[in-house]
């Protein structure tokens, strides 16, 4: 395993994370503990040490999975956690982008993971309400106070992620070093605004879903449904021809689909990516 430097930070992370939603059965899909544990060992035997996961994945399982498998050397772990999605139904503090919410999130995040700190806290998803001072402020704070290390933003608009920068620069703050959005073979709609400005502000693009929900595996060609919906964008026509094209350049290279695909996201010479991967 190779490493990288996460954004404009000292910060090093292995090439490829490990996507952690998968952990835990209260989904209906996913891995049990001793699944979950052997699949953690095989990227830590591999080298990887940069592990992604969030509040809300499983609902908290897959944090508490996460802190049990890096209490033995936690300092030598990269962990990144989310907050922004609801905790509780029927109560509006329990979601969004706000003081009252972060705070509370990453305060039950610790207490999942059973550490002190989180090495990067990232804003799983614009809310469109929060004041974007507000959400800087509060998350330099975490930071102020050692119980957040660095920070990044997921799924938001290109203009906002900006605005947050500059604002921060401005006035001293930390700015996001990451960027995690769904970019694959299937999803390229974010080169068109993401990955530029995450270039200019010099962020690590950590793409999600880099095998398009496993179509570009090449499994759904063989007739596997797996569990997308038959209506599924994924499984139509575009996505099918996509998909052929990836297994045959695959065969004629001698690797797999898989490999192919995500280090596919990994081309750009000019611009840190590192893709997240998970397994069930």
């Amino acid at each position: 395993m190779n490493y990288r430097l996460l954004g404009q930070s000292g910060l090093r992370v292995s090439e490829l994370a490990l996507g952690t939603m998968g952990f835990g059965t209260e989904w209906n899909w996913g891995c049990d503990k001793q699944l979950s544990q052997q699949i953690f060992d095989a990227y830590a035997n591999a080298g990887g040490n940069f592990i992604d996961t969030a509040n809300r994945y499983t609902e908290g399982t897959s944090e508490k999975f996460v802190g049990d498998f890096i209490a033995k050397d936690r300092d030598h772990f990269v962990v990144a956690t989310k907050y922004s999605l609801r905790d509780q139904g029927g109560d509006l503090n329990f979601v969004g982008n706000h003081r009252k919410n972060m705070m509370r999130s990453v305060k039950d995040s610790l207490w999942r993971l059973n550490t002190d700190y989180i090495d990067l806290l990232w804003v799983h998803a614009w809310d469109g309400w929060t004041p974007t001072e507000e959400i800087m402020k509060g998350l330099e704070d975490l930071v102020s106070r050692g119980l957040v290390h660095y920070i990044g933003i997921s799924d938001t608009p290109a203009w906002v992620v900006s605005q947050a920068n500059t604002m921060s620069q401005l006035r001293g703050w930390n700015q996001f070093v990451g960027l995690q959005i769904e970019y694959s073979l299937l999803q390229r709609t974010v080169e068109a605004e993401l990955m530029p400005m995450a270039k200019a502000f010099g962020m690590t693009v950590t793409p999600w879903a880099p095998l398009g929900g496993g179509v570009l595996t090449g499994k759904y060609l063989k007739g596997d449904k797996g569990r997308l919906p038959e209506s599924s964008i994924r499984l139509g026509d575009r996505a099918t021809s996509i998909a052929q094209k990836v297994v045959e350049a695959a065969t004629q290279l001698g690797v797999s689909a898989s490999q192919l695909a995500i280090n596919w996201t990994r081309q750009n010479k000019n611009q840190s990516v590192i893709p997240i991967v998970g397994a069930t």
